[in-house]
């Protein structure tokens, strides 16, 4: 197999990147670019782990190939704070201390920043619906979805 050479914006960034036809869009990240924020988690999609935004929409990086990223726009955990300030997000997250080990932390945080995109002021309801796909094994959600509807109503 030959890599192939790809453009991308990562984290407002462009980048260029060569990859194998297989390499996943998670081990780029953390392999190439040195992303840690973005989990591993199951490897199957199946916990979020490892969820980015992929032009505006959150994916999950374990699944995607690095080589469909061509000409796209990426953003990790670690390009959500803007010029020092944290994201609102991340802002909430600390205020509500919606984390106890972390491991699922910048899932969780990217997963809410794309619900606030979609629906800005969300109920409770909506945010346990948006969030039903990130696995948590230590916080019993309450703290998340208080950081979330904390953030929504920034």
């Amino acid at each position: 197999m030959q890599k192939k050479t790809i453009h991308l914006t990562l984290n407002g960034e462009l980048r260029e990147w060569a990859v194998f036809p297989n390499d996943l869009l998670l081990n780029v990240l953390r392999e190439q670019e040195f992303l840690t924020g973005t989990k591993y988690g199951c490897g199957i999609g199946e916990c979020g782990a490892c969820t980015v935004h992929l032009n505006g929409e959150p994916v999950l990086s374990c699944l995607t190939l690095a080589i469909a990223c061509d000409g796209a726009t990426i953003r990790t955990i670690e390009g959500l704070a803007r010029d020092g300030q944290l994201d609102p997000v991340q802002q909430a997250f600390l205020d509500q201390t919606a984390f106890q080990c972390g491991f699922c932390t910048p899932d969780m945080i990217m997963m809410t920043r794309a619900l606030l995109d979609e629906i800005p002021h969300p109920d409770e309801a909506q945010v346990r619906d948006y969030l039903r796909g990130n696995l948590c094994r230590c916080t019993g959600y309450a703290s998340i979805v208080r950081a979330a509807l904390d953030a929504a109503s920034q």
